[in-house]
């Protein structure tokens, strides 16, 4: 009977129509990746529907619109159009809506204004200038990142200036007035009429808070139902609205949060694990069911994921399964270089189209912070396979690494205007817009470069010691790229644009991003300088300059490629791939300091959450799973040795292709290669039996015609000549890179062998 009333029922399995159907009282769903989590949202809000409960008296909480608009879509196709009458939304924008209606009960006008995050950080800009401060101590990055954790924690401005441990940080990160300005933020927004997206929650909770017997029972009488999707995400100040909401005397608490422990990986965001970790002691009852069968990946990537998480100690007990057994197991990629592990990356993605007839948009490369994805960026390119950033934009064309380009693109090429125009007050130097225009006007008329303005043109007053200190700056920067070679000069360059000293003001997680970007650009200037390998049609030393460089990139950057084709590999961070799936996934960079982070790696917290991250990233997986490592990466203008991260350890050895042995295993102080952990495509570049601890190379002037020699990367061999320009002709013997090449001694790493 029941089934003809609600055929939806017959698609789900038993935990899932149990949570579907129990509708009365506190409810906690716990899914696991992959296990049908938005079906048993959507259907248990359409059988509510179906049971009699009014669309406009169900309350659904999202992280995202996508999420929401999904939502509705499907219950819409179960109950029709009342679907269209139910609350279901972000925290923010039903909040929003709220706000929207009541806000005047809390001395702010109906029709509020909403800043955005440029609103915010030019008010508190204002607000800094105004004070006297420094802006370069008070980065307003840095103190809107501040402002927003008070907010997210319910700490008012006066709460804050009587907090003697937020004081003492402050007064620690040498910024001991950061209260002063939280507290005229405060006043300037509410002067304006204005909220930002963090008061969309703080007000909230002030209107409910502040106004109990007109306003909260208004709301608590209309919403007798919440559901509260991904609540492992939720923040302190979140679950306290929901509270205000659900917990009230005669309350029916019919309150059902979904949500996975397993995943919770925003901490940086103010969520906080406890909040579902703690839901069945905030209240009574609380029914729970588990919904451990997943429908995405083999049974190696779930019994990976299984074993990995068991390793954190805070965690709602569960087991996930699958009847999805196929034999294939997880693919390890150990490299000696971060360059090598590109191209294998690369290398396992052609292998994958030719010999599994993958599409692109069916696979992933996920790292664990942004700055990774230039060097994957690169081999898929010299590979011609099509690709995508997802949820931010190609590394070369990211502000930051725009703005230290411009300033090299200037220091060879004066006249290049537009590299010009965008840096000649960024940094901010007092060189304001109008002064700007009036430059481009006088070369306008005078057929000239800006530059030839600048360099020719007497000017007044204080603009002309501002305009003479920026010319006189390039010019120091042309001096060093004359005598420097790319990667010196560019330091330089990036050091003393005062671009390295700006970011480092914000440590703020986006500032702190961006520095790690314009690090990694370094990096990439120090690879190419340090690469001694000629190729065979060049018959003279490769020319390691800055214009040379530039060269590089702008061929390699040049979008030639279709931007609309939809059939393109996908790039991103671990934290944008929450959600998504693909048939095949790369997870890179998986070594100690880099994954887990070395910002974690002193809070047995936040290791944890490392390791979430982790198995976010391997239950994105469908059917591939490979895992890579590098021995070596340049990190901040030095070679950085690396041992694989601790999580490769974790991981049963049954499920995996190769093993990983450790650095306490194997007894080295160093990682040591072990062997070569991955089956290569085309065999260009195996992994060399070398302890890079004990690689002494030698110098220059000490390699002779007829020494036996060991380099890293091409294993041993013979120098057979040596010409005047110090290129020699070396025969290497290491299978996959046997044969002679030509390499420049003043770069290459060579170590002469005892005879």
């Amino acid at each position: 009977m029941q089934e003809v009333a609600f055929p939806y029922l017959s698609e789900l399995n038993d935990v899932q129509r149990q949570a579907v159907e129990h509708l009365e009282g506190p409810v906690m769903v716990i899914a696991g990746p992959g296990s049908g989590k938005t079906r048993v949202l959507t259907y248990r809000i359409a059988h509510l529907i179906k049971n009699g409960v009014a669309p406009w008296n169900i309350l659904t909480l999202t992280f995202t619109n996508k999420a929401a608009r999904e939502m509705k879509e499907r219950i819409e196709r179960v109950v029709g159009h009342q679907a269209n009458r139910i609350w279901a939304g972000t925290f923010h924008s039903i909040f929003a809506r709220i706000l929207r209606v009541e806000a005047h009960h809390i001395g702010y006008p109906n029709d509020f204004t909403i800043y955005d995050t440029d609103d915010s950080k030019s008010l508190i800009k204002e607000i800094i200038k105004g004070m006297g401060l420094d802006p370069k101590v008070y980065n307003n990055g840095a103190i809107r990142s501040r402002i927003s954790g008070a907010k997210s924690n319910l700490i008012t401005p006066k709460v804050y200036a009587e907090n003697e441990d937020l004081l003492s940080m402050d007064r620690m990160n040498r910024r001991p007035m950061t209260f002063k300005i939280y507290e005229k933020y405060v006043a300037r927004c509410k002067r304006a009429g204005a909220m930002d997206f963090d008061d969309l929650l703080l007000q909230m909770f002030r209107l409910l808070y502040e106004n109990p017997n007109d306003v909260r029972t208004k709301y608590q009488m209309q919403f007798r139902y919440v559901l509260v999707d991904e609540f492992q995400d939720t923040n302190f100040l979140q679950f306290e609205i929901i509270k205000l909401l659900t917990e009230y005397e005669g309350s029916p608490q019919n309150i059902c949060i979904v949500g996975d422990d397993a995943q919770s990986i925003y901490s940086f965001r103010g969520a906080t694990i406890e909040n579902i970790l703690q839901f069945e002691n905030s209240y009574l009852n609380v029914a729970t069911y588990k919904l451990e069968q997943n429908y995405r990946s083999t049974d190696a990537i779930v019994e990976a994921a299984n074993h990995l998480i068991k390793y954190n100690k805070k965690q709602i007990q569960k087991k996930i399964w699958t009847d999805k057994i196929d034999g294939r197991k997880i693919k390890l990629i150990k490299a000696m270089t971060d360059s090598e592990e590109g191209r294998r990356v690369a290398d396992g993605i052609l292998e994958q189209k030719n010999r599994h007839h993958l599409t692109n948009k069916e696979i992933a490369i996920l790292y664990r912070t942004n700055a990774q994805s230039r060097v994957f960026e690169e081999w898929l390119r010299k590979y011609n396979v099509p690709y995508r950033i997802y949820g931010g934009t190609s590394f070369y064309q990211r502000k930051e690494i725009k703005d230290v380009l411009a300033y090299m693109r200037l220091t060879v090429n004066p006249k290049d205007d537009e590299a010009l125009k965008r840096i000649i007050n960024y940094p901010r130097r007092g060189i304001g817009k109008t002064t700007v225009d009036g430059l481009i006007q006088i070369a306008d008329d005078n057929d000239c470069s800006i530059w030839d303005c600048l360099t020719t043109i007497q000017f007044n007053g204080r603009t002309k010691q501002k305009l003479h200190a920026f010319v006189n700056l390039i010019m120091a920067m042309q001096n060093q790229a004359k005598k420097e070679n790319a990667y010196d000069a560019g330091f330089y360059i990036a050091r003393h644009s005062g671009i390295i000293d700006h970011l480092k003001a914000d440590n703020s997680i986006e500032g702190r991003s961006r520095l790690e970007n314009v690090t990694a650009l370094l990096d990439a200037i120090k690879e190419f300088v340090e690469d001694d390998e000629l190729e065979e049609n060049e018959v003279a030393p490769t020319d390691k300059s800055m214009a040379t460089f530039l060269q590089t990139i702008s061929l390699m950057t040049d979008q030639d490629q279709d931007q609309d084709t939809v059939d393109t590999v996908t790039l991103m961070s671990v934290h944008a791939a929450k959600g998504l799936e693909y048939k095949s996934v790369f997870v890179v960079g998986m070594e100690e300091n880099l994954f887990p982070s070395f910002m974690s790696l002193s809070a047995p917290d936040q290791i944890d959450e490392e390791r979430r991250l982790f198995y976010v990233a391997i239950t994105r997986a469908e059917e591939y799973l490979t895992l890579s490592y590098a021995n070596s990466r340049y990190q901040f203008g030095n070679m950085r040795f690396n041992d694989p991260s601790r999580f490769l350890e974790e991981l049963p050895e049954s499920y995996l292709d190769n093993t990983v042995l450790s650095k306490a295993k194997s007894g080295l102080g160093k990682p040591k290669v072990l062997g070569n952990f991955s089956r290569n495509v085309k065999p260009k570049a195996p992994v060399i039996d070398i302890d890079p601890a004990s690689f002494a190379p030698t110098p220059m002037n000490k390699i002779k015609v007829g020494d036996q020699v060991l380099h890293m990367k091409f294993g041993k061999g013979e120098v057979l000549s040596i010409d005047e320009r110090y290129v020699a002709s070396i025969r290497f013997h290491q299978l996959g890179t046997a044969g002679e090449k030509r390499i420049m001694l003043q770069y290459a790493k060579l170590q002469v062998l005892e005879p």
